[in-house]
C-alpha cells in the first residue's frame, strides 16, 4: 500500500512539473506582439477560444485546459484567467485590463491550509472593467455590468450593475436585447 501511495504522489508531483512547465511558456507566449500567434498556442495548449475572441499580451493562465471562452470577445492586456476549476467566459464579452479571475483559493479553515476550487461562469455581452477581481464560484448573468476595481464574491443578475469592494449592486442596465459585435482584434496590442 505505501508503494501505490508514494507511486501516485509522485506521478501527481510530475503531472503539476509539467503543467507548471506548460503555464510559464503560456506567459511567455503571453507577449509575443501577435494577436494571431498568442491565440494558435493557447488553442494548442488546450483553450476552447471561439471564432473572432482576441486576447491581449500579458495573459497569465493557470490550467488551460478548463477555460473555454465564446465568440467575440476580448480579454484585455495582463488579465489573469484560471483554469484550475472550469472557467466558461460567453460570446461578446468585453473584459477589460488586468482583470483577475480566480476559481480556486485557500479554504482558512481547513487544517491544512487545502485549496478549494469552484467554477466561474460569465454570460454573453458582459462587460468587465478594469482591475476586477472575481472569486471562485461567481457566476454573472448576461448583459451585466462591473465597475472598475470591484471584487466579486456573489453571483451577478443579468443586466445588473455592480461595483465596489464587495461587489454591489449599483444600477440596471437599459439596454435589455444587446446584439452588437465587438470588432475586430487589435493584433499587434
Amino acid at each position: 500500500m505505501a508503494k501505490k501511495v508514494t507511486y501516485t504522489r509522485a506521478v501527481n508531483r510530475i503531472k503539476t512539473v509539467l503543467m507548471e512547465y506548460t503555464v510559464m511558456w503560456l506567459h511567455i507566449i503571453g507577449y509575443l506582439p501577435c494577436h494571431h500567434t498568442r491565440r494558435f498556442f493557447y488553442r494548442l495548449s488546450g483553450m476552447q477560444i471561439g471564432d473572432g475572441s482576441s486576447i491581449h499580451t500579458g495573459l497569465r493562465l493557470y490550467y488551460p485546459l478548463k477555460i473555454k471562452i465564446g465568440i467575440d470577445t476580448i480579454i484585455g492586456e495582463r488579465c489573469v484567467l484560471d483554469g484550475r476549476a472550469a472557467l466558461t467566459i460567453g460570446n461578446h464579452v468585453d473584459i477589460a485590463s488586468e482583470v483577475m479571475i480566480y476559481n480556486s483559493q485557500h479554504d482558512i479553515n481547513d487544517a491544512g491550509f487545502k485549496a478549494k476550487s469552484s467554477a466561474v461562469k460569465i454570460g454573453d455581452y458582459v462587460f468587465i472593467g478594469p482591475r476586477v477581481i472575481i472569486l471562485p464560484g461567481v457566476s454573472i448573468g448576461s448583459g451585466a455590468v462591473v465597475g472598475a476595481g470591484a471584487v466579486v464574491t456573489k453571483d451577478v443578475a443579468p443586466f445588473t450593475i455592480v461595483g465596489g469592494v464587495p461587489a454591489q449592486v449599483i444600477g440596471e442596465r437599459q439596454l435589455k436585447n444587446p446584439h452588437y459585435t465587438l470588432g475586430r482584434a487589435a493584433w499587434f496590442r
